[in-house]
């Protein structure tokens, strides 16, 4: 077994369970709708319980991807009669963000599910309603202090980067001398050395590397920049991966203003745009990595749970985990209907 098998199997394993106890605990109006059956526990979740008045903040809804993650939380404290959910206003500014979490604090909620612009700058007041009773759902963004939050919900940039390595090497064949780009996202944040740093470590294991790189900042002019700088550097490309498909409709466009076809293009996050290119079977995007715009939703649900101190339906285990990672897969032709209906919008 090779180290990429190796790596997939356990990845797969791990992420499996944490989305199997994500989504186990749906109203019964769900389980209606065609999907596997929930177990005893889980329906026993279901049932309507002790009210949870849940705070929720988040960054400002400037980027696709960010606006979804409000939208899926909204709607999905929607499905519970027992939850009153207070969503604060979107922010960039970090002491507007700490003082809206002070202010749940002061309103006495249940529960609050915060998605840090600053993961290190929100920890003293995270931890402070932690002190004060309040269970914390920290999303996406981690805190400094195990004591900020009661659990956690990641994405897994890392398992991007695999996620997306593994496709194209995949695609290429072991075709050793293919020249294979990237355009990452913003440098500086550890989010984006993950993701080039699991996309590098598959890559080796198939004998190839990243021959061509740039970095934007996951905006659509900055895309189309890096794009356009990328084609002019390099004149023979056998595959690209673009990061984040928001800052991908600027990549495509310098693209298509390039005029050339003669590589395939991966996505990252999970856009609708990117996934109906994919359908089509008329683009040179062939695939696209997602990172979960449900984390909020799921934080909604863990807080509720944990709140009404119930556990999840799935698991054996009589406690909520202390941290849940969601997983990476690679949406092509051939799954992407599995994952259109969750997909934000460019």
């Amino acid at each position: 077994m090779s180290r990429r098998s190796a790596r997939t199997l356990v990845v797969t394993g791990l992420s499996v369970l944490a989305l199997a106890a994500c989504t186990s605990n749906t109203p019964k109006a769900e389980e209606k709708s065609g999907s596997a059956p929930a177990g005893p526990a889980a329906v026993k979740n279901d049932e309507p319980g002790q009210k949870v008045k849940i705070g929720f903040s988040a960054p400002a809804a400037d980027h696709g991807w960010m606006g979804a993650i409000t939208k899926a939380t909204q709607a999905e404290a929607k499905k519970y009669p027992d939850v009153e959910l207070i969503v604060a206003e979107g922010t960039n500014d970090v002491n507007l963000q700490i003082s809206q979490v002070e202010t749940f604090i002061n309103q006495k909620v249940d529960a609050i599910v915060l998605l840090p612009f600053d993961g290190a700058a929100l920890t003293p007041v995270a931890t402070k309603a932690m002190e004060a009773g309040i269970t914390v759902v920290n999303v996406d963004r981690e805190f400094d202090s195990p004591f900020a939050a009661r659990t956690t919900i990641l994405g897994d940039n890392h398992g991007m980067g695999v996620s997306a390595g593994t496709y194209v090497c995949q695609e290429l064949k072991g075709k050793k001398d293919a020249v294979v780009a990237e355009i990452a996202g913003i440098d500086s944040l550890p989010l984006t050395q993950d993701r080039s740093k699991g996309f590098k470590e598959a890559l080796a294991d198939c004998g190839l590397k990243v021959s061509n790189r740039v970095a934007a900042d996951f905006t659509v002019e900055s895309g189309e920049k890096a794009a356009a700088n990328l084609l002019q550097a390099a004149p023979k490309i056998d595959a690209i991966w673009n990061h984040d498909d928001d800052q991908g409709v600027g990549v495509m466009a310098a693209i298509k203003n390039s005029g050339r076809k003669e590589f395939f293009v991966v996505g990252g996050a999970g856009s609708a745009n990117v996934m109906r290119d994919i359908k089509s079977g008329n683009s040179l995007l062939k695939a696209t990595v997602i990172y979960p715009s449900t984390q909020g939703a799921d934080g909604v649900r863990l807080a509720r749970l944990l709140v009404q101190k119930k556990a999840l339906g799935d698991l054996v285990e009589v406690e909520v985990p202390r941290t849940v990672q969601l997983y990476a897969p690679v949406v092509t032709k051939d799954n992407v209907d599995q994952y259109l209906p969750t997909a934000f919008e460019s």
